[in-house]
């Protein structure tokens, strides 16, 4: 704006150097020094060279409300940018336990490892299923409360459980799971202090699945702050095959069936 006043003022002044009228006298520019020769305002000078010469001519010009304003926002750009080191800095933290994760999993484990770190969990690999073995059971009225990892559930013969992912075993394999909390029947109730010792819970490995996704969304107003992550958590599915560490009531018979059956049998005896 301020270039195009200067301009404006300088071809006023020049307009009558270049008419044809001769003027008596001439008076010098306000804003410069000393009067300009018509010679000098036609040679094809840089624009800047007229601009800048005198420092008097222009000034600079904050267009903010004062310089406390610009320290305010100074310290203001320091803290978001701490902020943002802060959040590269758990970014990274992050990407780092990943790699501990990564390399966890990667890790070659003996035999004896295995096995200890399955107990840990609350169960233990016997081998792959068998044709010759019997899964699927008649359904008994006996339950029991079995600790996986972190997790208690209640189960009885042919229920279907979701874990989380178990290592150091495939599918079809059978498990036995001995964090066994509480047995119980229709007529009595075992509880462990805290685990059953002499108590097991067969399973067998039907697949590894992914649960439904979970969106993470983080964000801190006023700060430029959002992250946006998904997850899938890894999960076993088990087919609980039997409960053994209690007595297992016989199960009822009803008398009208009993009496049908002993009829259905005379009958056939009068027949022959």
């Amino acid at each position: 704006m301020a270039q195009r006043r200067w301009l404006q003022t300088v071809t006023r002044h020049a307009l009558p150097l270049l008419s044809s009228k001769p003027t008596t006298s001439l008076k010098p520019l306000p804003h410069l020094p000393a009067p300009i020769s018509l010679k000098s305002i036609l040679s094809p000078k840089p624009l800047q060279q007229f601009l800048y010469t005198d420092p008097t001519l222009f000034h600079a010009r904050n267009f903010s409300s004062s310089s406390r304003d610009d320290s305010e926002n100074e310290e203001d750009d320091g803290e978001e940018g701490s902020e943002e080191e802060e959040d590269y800095d758990s970014d990274s933290n992050e990407a780092e336990v990943d790699d501990v994760t990564v390399s966890d999993m990667k890790r070659e484990y003996s035999a004896e490892e295995k096995e200890a770190e399955a107990a840990a969990i609350g169960y233990k690999v016997t081998g792959p299923l068998l044709p010759s073995d019997r899964v699927l059971k008649h359904r008994e009225p006996v339950f029991a409360v079995v600790q996986v990892g972190s997790h208690q559930f209640k189960v009885s013969n042919g229920d279907c459980i979701y874990v989380e992912r178990l290592k150091f075993c495939e599918v079809n394999d059978k498990l036995i799971l001995n964090k066994v909390l509480m047995l119980g029947t229709s007529t009595q109730t075992i509880i462990g202090r805290p685990i059953l010792p002499d108590a097991a819970v067969h399973a067998v490995v039907e697949e590894h699945a992914l649960d439904a996704k979970v969106i993470i969304f983080k964000k801190k107003r006023r700060k430029n702050y959002r992250r946006t992550k998904g997850h899938r958590q890894e999960l076993t599915r088990l087919r609980i095959a039997d409960i053994q560490g209690i007595e297992k009531p016989q199960p009822k018979v009803d008398p009208k069936q009993k009496m049908a059956a002993v009829k259905q049998q005379e009958k056939v005896a009068v027949a022959a």
